[in-house]
């Protein structure tokens, strides 16, 4: 299993994706017509059949996403040494995105 996962990890870090993560221009992407359309009609369609769920999901994943590149994450890993202060409070949020999703998929009835 574990021969089976580092072909995982070695495939993704050989396309490159968590290098553009990190460089994804926000300013750029909610700029950019051919994405912005796109996601405003996903938004009102969400809005239009009621589906709180998704719309929450979509928010939450869009928040967690601005998290991980933002300045906090960026000072918790110091020359090569983590920052056991910023580790609690990293993880409290992720912990928390946790829940709220789980409230929503799994406990939430409509």
């Amino acid at each position: 299993m574990t021969e089976f996962l580092g072909q995982i990890v070695d495939f993704v870090n050989s396309t490159n994706v968590p290098q553009q993560f990190r460089e994804v221009d926000f300013k750029g992407l909610f700029t950019n017509t051919w994405f912005l359309v796109p996601f405003i009609a996903f938004i009102c369609y969400n809005l239009y059949k009621q589906a709180v769920d998704t719309l929450v999901l979509t928010g939450l994943g869009f928040g967690l996403w601005l998290f991980s590149g933002s300045r906090y994450m960026e000072g918790l890993v110091v020359d090569g040494t983590l920052q056991l202060g910023k580790v609690l409070p990293v993880a409290g949020v992720f912990i928390g995105a946790i829940a709220i999703a789980v409230y929503f998929l799994f406990m939430r009835s409509d």
